[in-house]
């Protein structure tokens, strides 16, 4: 059953925008574009990988759970919280949450809290304030685990084509603004509907994770994947 939480969004003029057929979620994501894709099972075997069987996990920026439902599949509860109706919508097996990140308090915690999808590199979205709202969730022994894009992707990333089964990607329109910040639109096409996702990325690398961690009470634990893409954090006692 969905629980409406009415926190305001910390989204700006700089946050990603969206366009294509069906609802747009605020943080630009097609909702019909997510709800096509199959479940992403490595993903969620990565995060089941890490945390202990059967804990508990609040799932922040859930979308149309595509980790939600394997998650849950692989024993875990999940509470999956997002900004968008239409997006939580789509989600089955879980307790719905719909929330901004940065206002959410749920006056309970949980074994692991799980940000995915690059939320906390988006210009536009408070960083601190994200980081503030997991710490705030995770249970004194538990963990953050929470996706970022291999540092150098922003030193490397060129404008490409490529598909993966039935779906078309495009990253163009890319733009270097600075140092280790970077604009671009996605488009994506299913058969004859395509949509588009334009973004400001800033870089979140090993060298300030510590501190933007320790800013919110978390301290940094592993990386979870070889790229450092996936990182596990834990809170600071």
């Amino acid at each position: 059953m969905e629980k409406r939480y009415d926190g305001r969004s910390a989204m700006t003029d700089e946050s990603p925008k969206g366009a294509g057929p069906g609802a747009i979620a605020p943080d630009g994501s097609a909702t019909e574009f997510y709800a096509a894709l199959p479940p992403d099972d490595e993903s969620a075997a990565l995060v089941h990988g890490a945390i202990p069987a059967g804990a508990s996990i609040l799932e922040l920026g859930c979308g149309t759970g595509r980790m939600t439902q394997p998650l849950v599949g692989l024993g875990h509860p999940v509470v999956a919280v997002d900004e968008s109706a239409e997006m939580l919508a789509h989600v089955r097996g879980a307790e719905t949450v719909r929330a901004s990140i940065e206002e959410l308090d749920l006056g309970r915690s949980f074994d692991a809290v799980l940000l995915a999808s690059y939320v906390l590199e988006y210009v536009g979205v408070d960083r601190r304030r994200m980081l503030a709202s997991c710490r705030r969730h995770v249970a004194p022994d538990g963990c953050v685990i929470f996706q970022r894009q291999p540092p150098e992707w922003y030193d490397t990333v060129r404008p490409s084509t490529w598909a993966r089964g039935e779906v078309g990607y495009e990253l163009r329109d890319l733009e270097r603004r600075a140092e280790g910040v970077l604009s671009a639109t996605m488009r994506y096409r299913i058969g004859e509907r395509t949509w588009s996702h334009s973004f400001t990325t800033r870089r979140l690398d090993d060298e300030t994770l510590p501190a933007t961690l320790g800013e919110a009470g978390l301290r940094f634990d592993r990386l979870l994947t070889p790229d450092g893409g996936w990182v596990m954090a834990r809170p600071v006692l």
